[in-house]
């Protein structure tokens, strides 16, 4: 058992050493002069360089930079926010739906639902990006945020409903019953009891459409031309020109600290929404 956890502690040691040094090194460069960056490995701030913030100026359009990540940023948080915060309404609703009410059309189902649902996500994006192209082009919203979020959507709403019907189908049914005989309506049900039971289920679903939503690159890609730039598309196209490596360590550094902002903010709703005290 000792040597079991020895072995287990090694290997998380390892493999965090092996996902943070990256991150380290894009930190440490995003702050170096380009003295430090083209003239031998330097790593330790003060120590070995001066710090500068030539890098972190650049990517806001300073030092005669003609690069400006703040609008890509606005237009990244605005799509991914409202794509994910609809898609977790709508997907919590169909998945309690789907949960407590069985549904028969011929020979299909509530697995048969749940499972066209995930196959969303599981075709390639590209096999979709022309019927949205065509869809956003009828509809006048190409190369626009609603357009955006309109298939932001629907790219995230298969995995709200894939991650909550388990986490309904997890809490017991009598507690919709001893609602209901209280005097509540199935609405009141879902809303004043169910609901607030789901925490940790609404916050990890809600982490992984965010996740996905911010990381969107494909379609901003083949349904924008260059009016609606998102984050992604921004800090790719610096790959596009001569870019100093301090430009785009700090670049990548500032693309995954809305996340990590986000991760923290929402981190201690995962401990809410225990059943205890919930059966009397």
């Amino acid at each position: 058992m000792l040597l079991k956890r020895v072995l287990v502690g090694v290997f998380i040691s390892l493999w965090t050493i092996f996902i943070l040094l990256p991150l380290l090194w894009a930190a440490v460069t995003s702050i170096k002069p380009p003295t430090a960056v083209d003239f031998g490995a330097t790593y330790i701030p003060f120590v070995e360089f001066e710090p500068s913030s030539l890098g972190w100026s650049s990517i806001f359009g300073g030092g005669g930079a003609t690069t400006n990540l703040i609008p890509p940023l606005f237009n990244s948080v605005v799509i991914t926010f409202a794509g994910a915060g609809i898609s977790l309404v709508l997907g919590t609703i169909s998945s309690y739906g789907l949960s407590r009410f069985a549904y028969k059309l011929g020979f299909i189902r509530n697995q048969d639902i749940v499972f066209f649902f995930i196959s969303q996500r599981i075709m390639p994006p590209i096999v979709l990006s022309f019927p949205f192209f065509l869809m956003l082009r009828e509809l006048s919203l190409l190369d626009t945020r609603l357009g955006l979020i309109i298939v932001s959507i629907a790219g995230l709403m298969p995995i709200v409903v894939w991650l909550m019907v388990d986490f309904f189908n997890g809490i017991p049914r009598e507690l919709d019953e001893m609602a209901m005989l209280e005097g509540y309506s199935p609405f009141e049900v879902f809303g004043r009891v169910i609901l607030p039971l789901t925490a940790p289920g609404l916050t990890v679903a809600g982490m992984f459409a965010v996740i996905f939503g911010w990381n969107d690159f494909f379609y901003p890609l083949v349904l924008t031309f260059g009016q609606i730039t998102t984050l992604p598309l921004a800090i790719v196209s610096l790959n596009a020109t001569v870019t100093p490596y301090w430009t785009l360590s700090a670049a990548a550094i500032f693309a995954i600290l809305p996340l990590i902002v986000f991760a923290f903010a929402i981190e201690r709703f995962l401990a809410k929404g225990s059943l205890s005290g919930a059966v009397r």
